[in-house]
């Protein structure tokens, strides 16, 4: 197996490849007795350059579509106000039926009771794009060292898993290592050829990937991966997952990082959590930690974060592993997708620090 080679500079640490969408938060307050809702920007793949670009302080950009009305406006203030640069293929709203950025809805629920997440991407823009949109050649120009996509766009239509493609090639020209978020997410792969189209698609993508993130659903369902034979004591147990490694390499010889978050849910707001990752024939298993979750969504894309945080800067496997569990323990600490730690912060989450007060 051939190691990881990342540049050690470009004009761009890393960029992303995916879809920016608004999500609507009524809080603890189910959506059919809700009066008011809190709008985060977001995106699985937005998430994650946002992530490295406000708390980690790298030179980020992301790749998507903008509408020109009002909720693009919104959508592209945020953008800029995380500091990540854009890079956007533009469309122009016809005032009555779109293209639109997509709306996600989700509820934060509250102890016994889940939070509950449904979307509306009817005729959404980052739908549209397609091979030959992005000037792939002027955005690499400077340098680039990462490279960015994930499920979420892969699913949106027939067009956006060429686009990844074509970014990727594009970016291993470049000489970027590339990174996929599996993300596997039932309801939008449903409506465009269920499980056996997702697992076409993506096998295609994972044979231009070096850092593959996804956990034990994302490979069997994403992925065609067997379950593992063994089962987990507890979603906790890294055995099942670390015992499906060996299938995902495998197939795919080229991938050199395999990682997930491992997490125990006892109520919407009392978690036990963990990861994993298998880092060029080295496993690595975080502390565990309680989490008192004020908003779980995109602890996942700050875990990915931290870990190409951690790989970017040379940091060891176990270290960047470390990295990324402490910043995605901290984001569930937070309203909305996206980060409000500081590097500082995860650092001395990741050494072992509490909760004590800083004064």
């Amino acid at each position: 197996m051939t190691r990881l080679a990342i540049r050690p500079a470009g004009a761009l640490d890393v960029v992303s490849l995916g879809a920016l969408v608004h999500r609507l938060d009524p809080g603890i307050v189910p959506f059919r007795k809700a009066t008011h809702c809190d709008i985060h920007v977001s995106g699985g793949e937005f998430n994650v350059v946002a992530n490295l670009s406000d708390c980690f302080r790298l030179t980020t950009a992301i790749v998507s579509a903008m509408v020109d009305y009002p909720i693009g406006d919104l959508i592209a203030e945020r953008v800029k106000a995380m500091g990540v640069q854009a890079f956007y293929t533009r469309f122009a709203h016809d005032g009555v039926t779109g293209p639109n950025m997509a709306t996600v809805y989700s509820d934060c629920g509250h102890g016994v009771r889940a939070p509950v997440v449904f979307y509306n991407r009817c005729n959404e823009a980052a739908a549209h794009l397609k091979p030959g949109d992005v000037d792939w050649a002027a955005i690499f120009a400077g340098g680039v060292r990462w490279f960015h996509s994930g499920g979420i766009f892969a699913s949106l239509s027939a067009t956006t898993a060429d686009l990844i493609l074509e970014g990727m090639q594009a970016a291993k020209a470049a000489g970027a290592v590339t990174s996929f978020d599996l993300n596997f997410r039932e309801k939008l792969w449903k409506i465009s050829g269920g499980e056996h189209r997702a697992v076409t698609v993506l096998r295609r993508i994972v044979d231009h990937v070096d850092v593959l993130v996804g956990n034990e659903e994302d490979l069997q369902k994403g992925l065609g991966v067997p379950g593992p034979e063994l089962v987990a004591a507890s979603t906790l147990d890294p055995s099942a997952f670390l015992g499906m490694i060996g299938r995902v390499v495998d197939r795919h010889p080229q991938v050199k990082v395999v990682a997930t978050t491992l997490r125990e849910v006892a109520s919407t707001n009392r978690h036990r959590w963990s990861a994993v990752a298998w880092i060029e024939g080295e496993t690595c298993v975080a502390p565990t930690c309680e989490l008192d979750v004020v908003d779980r969504v995109g602890g996942g894309d700050g875990f990915a974060a931290g870990l190409f945080y951690g790989l970017l800067t040379g940091e060891s496997p176990e270290q960047a592993v470390r990295l990324g569990w402490a910043h995605g323990a901290l984001l569930t600490t937070f309203p909305g997708d996206t980060t409000m730690a500081t590097v500082e912060q995860v650092r001395a989450f990741a050494k072992g620090g509490s909760a004590r007060i800083q004064r």
